[in-house]
């Protein structure tokens, strides 16, 4: 971390990453999908779970999709991107505390707590993000980024340790069986992402707008500012060409991040050994996320997400032809070397082409286009293992957009130069 900046604001900051990435390893890539396959989901096929759960992660994130660019440009208007977060921030808290008294079979209400929690936790991302412009200074960007994803490894990896330890031994936190200690996970998951949420809304500070609006005068200068945004991001080429690769090689990511113990179970591989190997991808991923933040900062963003863009595709055939545990192993450490690399080089990259007193709304597109990536990615995986009778050819079809996307990102400055800030017209 950077020793000219204000570290009690950027340690704040980023404590939101480690609260709410509980809920990121726990909840979405952890014990939700085996939970919904083995006792929410029981009686139906592998391939016809994977699929309702590829619907509930798409359905959600395209609820973010609609709303982040709106809320995004309003929070610009208002200053209201804390509030915002706040509010998404809860909503995920709350869903995913619900999780826990959902009882078995009830496979429907699962889903669509589950979706609404995926809608708070992804929608309080949005402002999240966009509070780095306010948090530390440009040069700084890479790696302020990169230790906010690195903090989430860890923050996440401990609780998804106990949550794990407590599945296994049941009898030692004094619980009847590995599904009690799974339904007290979902809890326990609540109660991190909020005790880690309050530094964030107590130390880091709302940017400042150039001034001040009413609601209705927010909400009417926030969808004016959107239509002027969408027409300036045609305009500007760099935005507009990083945002289109964005799209593309984050779906893939976000699949493989979000299906993986699904694949792994619909391949006959034990969920214990599942789950150990997220816990080797978190905790690989904590130093590894760090250390892409310092070769960011040495060789550029763009080069460094290149370079995980190429570990993803060999990562995916490599997963395609998998067939032990062992090799699953294998897959989730080399995942957790450029997972939280590529997110964090994403994000400082971005931050850069775009201007800063607009961060909501930009970051607004930029996550809705991850969002509706993670609407098809899943969906496909999902589809295309029904199709096929077979969930190998659906994970390989994530290499088509890795591949795209890379092409794309060549067209993008490497120098992630920021344009001049865009002229604000008053309605």
């Amino acid at each position: 971390m950077p020793m000219d900046t204000d570290k009690r604001r950027i340690l704040a900051w980023a404590l939101y990453d480690w609260g709410n990435s509980a809920f990121a390893t726990t909840v979405m890539a952890g014990f939700f999908p085996i939970f919904f396959k083995q006792y929410w989901s029981q009686g139906t096929s592998a391939t016809e779970s994977t699929f309702y759960l590829g619907l509930a992660n798409g359905l959600s994130s395209l609820v973010v999709v609609v709303m982040a660019p709106v809320l995004g440009a309003i929070a610009d208007r208002a200053g209201l991107r804390k509030r915002f977060l706040m509010v998404f921030g809860f909503l995920g808290i709350l869903m995913t505390a619900s999780l826990s008294w959902v009882a078995e079979g009830q496979w429907l209400l699962a889903s669509a707590l589950f979706g609404c929690g995926v809608v708070g936790f992804s929608g309080s991302i949005v402002f999240y993000d966009a509070l780095i412009v306010g948090v530390c200074r440009d040069p700084d960007r890479e790696r302020v980024s990169a230790f906010g994803y690195g903090l989430g490894y860890l923050g996440g990896g401990l609780l998804f340790a106990l949550n794990v330890w407590m599945t296994l031994e049941p009898a030692t936190f004094g619980l009847a069986d590995a599904a009690e200690a799974v339904k007290l996970s979902f809890v326990l998951v609540a109660i991190w992402w909020l005790l880690f949420s309050l530094p964030l809304v107590l130390l880091v500070k709302e940017p400042p707008v150039a001034a001040a609006r009413s609601s209705l005068g927010a909400v009417r200068g926030g969808l004016h500012q959107l239509r002027e945004t969408l027409s300036h991001i045609r305009q500007r080429r760099q935005v507009f060409w990083f945002l289109l690769a964005y799209w593309l090689y984050i779906d893939a990511v976000d699949t493989i991040i979000r299906m993986a113990v699904d694949y792994g179970v619909a391949l006959g591989f034990d969920s214990g050994s599942l789950i150990v190997a997220l816990l080797i991808t978190q905790f690989v991923g904590f130093p590894a996320a760090l250390a892409y933040g310092w070769l960011g900062s040495r060789i550029g963003a763009k080069a460094g997400i290149l370079i995980a863009i190429c570990v993803y595709i060999a990562v995916t055939f490599y997963a395609f032809f998998m067939e032990s545990v062992q090799e699953f192993y294998v897959l989730a450490v080399t995942v957790g070397l450029v997972q939280g690399g590529v997110q964090a080089l994403s994000r400082s990259f971005y931050s850069r082409l775009i201007p800063p007193e607009r961060s909501g709304e930009f970051f607004g597109f930029y996550n809705m286009l991850g969002k509706f990536a993670a609407v098809l990615g899943p969906v496909l995986v999902g589809w295309v293992g029904v199709l096929t009778g077979s969930s190998r050819y659906g994970i390989l079809s994530v290499v088509l957009l890795l591949v795209a996307g890379g092409l794309l990102l060549l067209k993008v400055d490497g120098r992630g130069g920021r344009a001049e800030p865009l002229p604000r017209q008053e309605k």
